[in-house]
């Protein structure tokens, strides 16, 4: 798995030598008992989260929240598992390593009647081991000044001769195949299983037209900033950060592709009851409400629209607002950890070189 894919839409990050370890007892009632070990992806992301959730979540619980930080969790998980005895309790990871963490016996099947928070997330935003904790969305976005027509869909990105304009997009086959897809006419909700012929021959007709390929979000972002590419796949996060500083950049989500971050338990916990009663905190609409208010990423748990703490204005902002994810498609981590997605990611490298 590339690992730039799981941390580059959360900004900077900390290596696991510099472990956080940051105990939230200042947060907690001094005669707190329990406690957690959190892992998360670091940097401003983990900032965010820790303001927003786990704070509130220890001094609600009243248990003591440690903290660690990693780019891929999923090494640790698998290392962590074979001893039978892991260290970490709870992590925030993309689906794909709950689901593998899952099928191989390294996380807990969650019993959803002890989460009661969970019963207002949707079912496609959870798995038999994980739930949806945040989102984001990779989305076009553009320099309103420098194009005449500026492009609201992947159709008007193919579309060179309408929409002329420099371009680039990601060096990585997740969400673009699914792009190209898209720009070919194939329905949002009938994208999986990915026809990965038809989405190949797609991009062949663009490849000439892309610019740059890049490979890390801060390089998708300073493209659009450095007037370099006149549009770009780029995650949501990163233009809204760009948009701060030139009014002319903006984005849609209009066939936005919208990804998430879920919380799993690893296997064997050593603070299992405190876990799953984090996992019920940490899902709750109000605090789930809280994210926003630090960081352009969306609540996993969409009662949390419902609180009053955001604004629709803040909503329109944000990837998993009901009416934004109305017009994105729903990228699918299982197919791409099947069979065929790995396949598909070892023809990308050819297709590349």
């Amino acid at each position: 798995m590339n690992i730039a894919r799981f941390r580059c839409p959360h900004f900077a990050v900390r290596p696991l030598a510099m472990t956080l370890l940051l105990s939230i007892a200042s947060a907690a009632p001094a005669f707190a008992a329990g406690k957690i070990t959190f892992v998360s992806q670091g940097g401003a992301y983990q900032e965010a989260q820790t303001k927003a959730i786990l704070d509130p979540a220890a001094k609600q619980l009243g248990i003591t929240i440690n903290q660690d930080s990693i780019p891929d969790a999923w090494p640790q998980i698998k290392a962590q598992g074979a001893t039978g005895k892991p260290i970490w309790d709870v992590v925030d990871t993309p689906p794909s390593n709950c689901l593998r963490g899952g099928r191989e016996g390294l996380l807990e099947k969650l019993d959803f009647s002890k989460i009661p928070n969970a019963a207002t997330v949707p079912e496609k935003y959870r798995t038999p081991y994980s739930v949806a904790y945040e989102f984001y969305s990779t989305v076009i976005g553009y320099n309103k000044k420098a194009l005449k027509k500026v492009p609201q869909s992947w159709k008007d990105f193919w579309d060179v001769k309408n929409f002329p304009g420099t371009r680039a997009l990601r060096n990585d086959p997740m969400t673009v195949l699914e792009a190209a897809l898209l720009a070919d006419g194939v329905p949002r909700d009938k994208l999986y299983p990915l026809d990965v012929d038809r989405a190949f021959k797609k991009l062949e007709e663009i490849k000439p037209n892309i610019t740059v390929w890049w490979t890390s979000g801060g390089q998708s972002a300073q493209l659009l900033h450095d007037g370099e590419v006149d549009m770009t796949m780029i995650w949501n996060g990163r233009a809204s950060a760009v948009m701060k500083d030139d009014p002319d950049v903006a984005f849609t989500f209009n066939d936005g592709i919208l990804q998430n971050t879920q919380l799993c338990i690893l296997k064997n916990a050593p603070n299992l009851n405190d876990a799953v009663r984090f996992l019920n905190a940490a899902l709750s609409p109000e605090l789930q409400a809280n994210l926003p208010l630090y960081i352009d990423y969306g609540p996993g748990n969409p009662a949390a629209f419902k609180t009053g703490k955001i604004t629709d204005k803040r909503a329109a902002e944000l990837p998993s607002a009901p009416a934004n994810a109305a017009k994105q498609a729903l990228l699918s981590e299982d197919w791409w950890a099947s069979e065929p997605g790995i396949q598909a990611k070892a023809r990308w490298l050819k297709f590349m070189q």
